[in-house]
């Protein structure tokens, strides 16, 4: 749960930065999918899925932030 509470808090922070360089809505949405995979995660370690949840975290970030890399690119 710990994990997933400083994730969130981590992409939040990205987040507002990302605005104040005039990000698009794009990086929103991406960003949006990052709190709600959090929230994801926290609930599945709540469960028990702790091992299963961390693999969601990290696959998902990766997937976030070179999905973010990416399209800034473009």
């Amino acid at each position: 749960m710990a994990m997933g509470a400083v994730a969130m808090v981590a992409m939040a922070v990205v987040l507002v930065v990302r605005l104040g360089n005039g990000s698009s809505l794009l990086s929103v949405g991406l960003y949006g999918a990052a709190f709600v995979l959090s929230g994801a995660v926290i609930e599945m370690s709540r469960r028990g899925r702790t091992r299963l949840g961390m693999a969601v975290l990290v696959t998902g970030f990766v997937g976030v932030l070179a999905a973010d890399w990416w399209l800034r690119g473009i």
